[in-house]
């Protein structure tokens, strides 16, 4: 059955539909592949192997197979996921841990390089405090990792500092796309969602699909 809907999401070869979305998808595929017919017959007579295709999609974080959605700055990008931000800092070549100063606040950052000022502000919203690190990569580059206070897919920061590092319209689409399909992938762990491609109602996290599981 088909309901009345403006989401459309395409993932491989399998289809059903749920309210607002339409989802194409054999579990554990990837968007452009295609399953042999005796491993989707496989599928189908077996339980156990559903299920561990399902174990095998949650074992590998989202991110990692569908790639992120960078929003790039005169420092290095910026990226997030539904829990996450992630934020690359490029710093001269040989840079030590002592020549870098990072202070990470429930609300704001600074950062500073052999005492010049990189980053420095209110963020766009709020992290937790205490699982927010930074690590010097290869002696060139700062990571930082914050934790977002609110991990719901419609949470999608439009930039990391309130008035700066804005990521344009075009960018800032596809990571509500992103954190999107992330929400689906959380809540549907059988299928593969990081090849998926959609459109239609998916601002704001996407749909609500809640009270057609009661």
């Amino acid at each position: 059955m088909r309901l009345r809907g403006a989401t459309a999401l395409h993932v491989g070869r399998c289809s059903f539909f749920v309210g607002e979305l339409s989802v194409a998808a054999w579990p554990g595929s990837r968007m452009g592949t295609t399953t042999p017919r005796t491993q989707r017959e496989q599928f189908a007579a077996s339980p156990l192997l559903t299920l561990q295709a399902q174990l095998a999609v949650m074992s590998v974080h989202f991110d990692e197979r569908s790639g992120i959605v960078p929003c790039k700055t005169p420092w290095g990008k910026w990226y997030q996921t539904m829990e996450e931000v992630y934020i690359d800092v490029n710093v001269p070549l040989g840079t030590s841990a002592k020549e870098i100063k990072c202070n990470l606040g429930s609300k704001d950052i600074a950062l500073s390089v052999k005492g010049k000022d990189i980053l420095k502000g209110k963020l766009y919203d709020s992290t937790i405090t205490d699982e927010g690190t930074w690590t010097l990569e290869d002696k060139k580059q700062v990571c930082i990792v914050l934790m977002k206070m609110n991990r719901e897919a419609g949470n999608c920061w439009s930039s990391l500092l309130e008035g700066q590092f804005h990521a344009d319209p075009l960018v800032q689409d596809e990571m509500q796309k992103k954190l999107t399909l992330e929400r689906f992938q959380r809540e549907n762990p059988g299928f593969d969602f990081s090849g998926a491609d959609i459109s239609g109602n998916y601002s704001g996290g996407g749909p609500d699909f809640s009270n057609l599981r009661k």
